[in-house]
């Protein structure tokens, strides 16, 4: 019996597995899609997200970041950060480092896709596998959440996200938030010659439609598009835990980052050994609970509340 099995091969799925290795557990990754995988993502790793990779021993380019930028027609209001850089970095190098680092691991990936599990009092089977632990880290829409019964009814109004990129020098090594009325764009730069622009609202419409309501950015966003546009509860159930990267929160600030998932895959190693999900670390929660209610406060101020 290995120690865990993680079902989803994300920078979350990976950021756990690697963290496990480093332990000294055995893991095995089961992932249905090849990795990289491109999706709708801020692309923006917070200071402690850089240091996590650096941690589990993950390099990675981009662009540093300064801080964060609040723009709207009449104000502007910055936050740096205060003792270290952060880094945009394209989702798509992030996934590749990570996977190569799961490789130098001599983690198994294998390919498949976990909707549910059996599990008694001394451990948990899926995929053929038969592990002490299985971790969820299969997405915002994850299937295991909801087989478990970890999903709450979201009674907020949906969000949609969309992102595409720009062959344009960075203009600003901060990540800029323009505001306007129905809606929000981040802009982050990932490369010396490329910035994304990824768009949140609670209003279905086309990504050109969107960006409309930011002028000042349109200005600065003459060049040709470099991709195309993509659209995008209780901590454990016995012996399946979560790691959903972006479950809890509906803005993009800080842009998607996988700081929460290295934090509470450190959380893990101390539960190698044990009986129960009541012996799940308390700092486990802690791992997001500040970043959730930053979120609801960011939120709130939007035009269109979500």
């Amino acid at each position: 019996m290995i120690d865990i099995i993680v079902a989803g091969g994300g920078p979350a799925g990976l950021a756990t597995a690697i963290h496990a290795a480093l332990a000294g557990m055995d893991v095995v990754v089961v992932e249905p899609r090849a990795a990289p995988v491109d999706k709708a993502c801020g692309e923006g790793l917070m200071p402690g997200g850089v240091a996590a990779l650096r941690a589990m021993g993950v390099q990675v380019g981009g662009h540093p970041l300064q801080g964060i930028d609040y723009i709207d027609a009449a104000t502007r209001a910055r936050a740096s950060f205060r003792h270290s850089p952060g880094r945009g970095v394209r989702r798509t190098e992030l996934h590749a480092a990570l996977t190569a680092r799961a490789a130098g691991l001599g983690i198994p990936i294998v390919t498949g896709k976990i909707t549910q599990a059996r599990q008694d009092e001394h451990g948990v089977e899926a995929a053929g596998l038969r592990a002490r632990w299985l971790v969820a880290a299969d997405g915002l829409h994850s299937p295991l959440r909801a087989w478990l019964g970890l999903g709450l009814p979201d009674r907020r109004p949906h969000r949609y996200g969309l992102r595409r990129h720009y062959h344009v020098a960075p203009w600003s090594d901060y990540v800029e938030v323009h505001w306007s009325q129905g809606g929000e764009a981040y802009v982050t730069p990932v490369g010396d010659d490329l910035v994304g622009v990824a768009i949140l609202t609670s209003q279905r419409r086309g990504y050109d439609e969107h960006l409309a309501a930011f002028p000042a950015l349109l200005d600065r966003l003459a060049g040709p598009a470099a991709t195309p546009v993509r659209g995008a509860g209780p901590r454990c159930a016995s012996a399946c835990a979560p790691a959903w990267q972006a479950a809890s929160c509906s803005s993009a600030t800080p842009p998607d980052t996988p700081t929460p998932s290295p934090a509470r895959a450190c959380a893990l190693p101390p539960c190698r050994r044990a009986p129960s999900c009541a012996a799940w670390p308390p700092a486990a929660p802690r791992t997001t609970s500040g970043r959730g209610g930053a979120c609801r406060a960011r939120t709130a101020c939007s035009p269109e509340p979500c």
